[in-house]
C-alpha cells in the first residue's frame, strides 16, 4: 500500500490543522494506522493509532487531549486533527500502515508516507 500525508504547513501556537493520509494501491480497511513524528535530532515518535475497525484510538502523552485520529475506510483515508498546537508539536509527520492488529512501535509498520512538515511558531 502507498500513503500519501498532506495537510501541513506553518501555524502559530494555539492554532488547529488537519492532517491526511490518503492509501492506493492495495488498499484494505484490514489495515491499521498510526501517526509518527520525528523532530530535528529527535527519534521518531508515536503520535496516534486507528485499528482498521476505527473504534479505538490511542494516542501518545504528548497529544492526548488535543490530537484525534480518524479514518474514512470508503476514501482510504486517515486524518489526523490537531487542536491547541505547541511549538512542539513541530516536526515531520508521517503516517504509517500494517496489515492487522494495531501497534504503537514504528518498526511494526511496513509502509510509510513521505511525511508532511508542520511548524508551529510561538
Amino acid at each position: 500500500v502507498q500513503l500519501q500525508a498532506s495537510g501541513g504547513g506553518l501555524v502559530q501556537a494555539g492554532a488547529s490543522l488537519r492532517l491526511s493520509c490518503a492509501a492506493s494501491g492495495r488498499t484494505s480497511s484490514f489495515y491499521s494506522m498510526a501517526w509518527f513524528r520525528q523532530a530535528p535530532g529527535k527519534e521518531r515518535e508515536f503520535v496516534a493509532a486507528i485499528p482498521w475497525g476505527g473504534d479505538l484510538t490511542d494516542y501518545g502523552d504528548s497529544v492526548k487531549g488535543r490530537f484525534t485520529t480518524s479514518r474514512d475506510n470508503a476514501k482510504n483515508t486517515v486524518y489526523l486533527q490537531m487542536n491547541s498546537l505547541k511549538p512542539e508539536d513541530t516536526a515531520v509527520y508521517y503516517c504509517a500502515a500494517k496489515p492487522g492488529i494495531w501497534s504503537v512501535y514504528a518498526r511494526d509498520f511496513g509502509s510509510w508516507g513521505q511525511g508532511t512538515q508542520l511548524t508551529v511558531s510561538s
